[in-house]
């Protein structure tokens, strides 16, 4: 299955304005792009890139004073099958983790472990360690957090979805990262494409979308306290301890958002022409020597 993907976001600035912006995907997609991403600037400015120390593909820019349009495009070829579960999947003890995977035990500015940890074991404490603890989970947000744009702010943590039960995608993987966590199981926020692939066409503005994994088993498994079902064509672009790791733009100064624009939307197959395929046939046994 083939994605096309890409974006167009606007700025406007009063005076240049440096800024990080995380818009390509992941280097651990890299082998999947069929077309390479193609990221513009109007007016064309300096980008300098980089990866961070979470492995993400980064760029330093310098927003000029007035408006600044960024483009990009790209098709990525993914296996068209949703995300993979696993029940077996199970939780590994602290003293047996991997070492990269113990900062993710710990709290983060959107992750208040301590905070929460009494009210994590109290709902899940009994529930079986690895795959059904984390399922449960997710099955908690999904149905107790109210989804919609206008319950959040740049500022509202895992405490605050917990306490007023509203928030959007970053807020729901906030919260479950944050039980996870209190619970002894390793979980990074991640976020990047997720069109509407193998569903109906959801009747809002297509957005990144944030979601988050878990080490269970011996390796890193996806989980979405938001859609809370398996989907087809996610496409990471970011990952880290929580939304500060993951964010799309980061502005050193007053620079505004008037323009968002996302795509990430499956490329038909190209129908078959009954015609051609009878002149493949005809060419083809002429090769047959008798």
């Amino acid at each position: 299955m083939q994605i096309q993907i890409g974006y167009e976001i606007v700025f406007n600035s009063p005076i240049p304005i440096p800024m990080l912006l995380k818009l390509h995907v992941h280097p651990s997609v890299a082998g999947s792009i069929l077309e390479p991403e193609q990221l513009q600037t109007f007016p064309p400015i300096p980008v300098r890139e980089f990866c961070d120390s979470f492995g993400n593909r980064c760029v330093r820019i310098v927003a000029p004073e007035g408006e600044l349009r960024l483009w990009n495009n790209a098709i990525v070829e993914v296996d068209g099958r949703p995300d993979p579960i696993d029940w077996n999947a199970r939780q590994v003890p602290v003293s047996e983790l991997p070492e990269e995977t113990l900062q993710y035990l710990l709290s983060s500015r959107y992750c208040e472990v301590e905070l929460l940890s009494q009210a994590a074991w109290t709902l899940f404490g009994n529930i079986a360690p690895g795959w059904p603890k984390v399922q449960a989970i997710c099955d908690w947000v999904h149905s107790n957090i109210r989804y919609g744009y206008e319950h959040t702010h740049i500022g509202k943590t895992a405490c605050g979805v917990y306490t007023e039960r509203t928030g959007v995608c970053r807020d729901f993987a906030h919260l479950a990262i944050a039980f996870c966590r209190s619970l002894h199981i390793p979980a990074r926020y991640a976020m990047g494409y997720l069109g509407d692939i193998g569903i109906p066409a959801q009747p809002i503005p297509m957005d990144f979308h944030a979601w988050f994994e878990v080490f269970l088993g011996g390796q890193w498994h996806t989980f979405d306290a938001r859609h809370n079902t398996p989907r087809i064509g996610r496409i990471l672009m970011a990952r880290g301890r929580d939304a500060t790791d993951a964010a799309l733009t980061t502005s050193f100064g007053a620079a505004q958002l008037v323009g968002f624009k996302v795509w990430a939307d499956e490329i038909p197959l190209a129908p078959v022409d009954p015609l051609s395929l009878e002149r493949l046939s005809l060419d083809a046994s002429s090769l047959i020597s008798v």
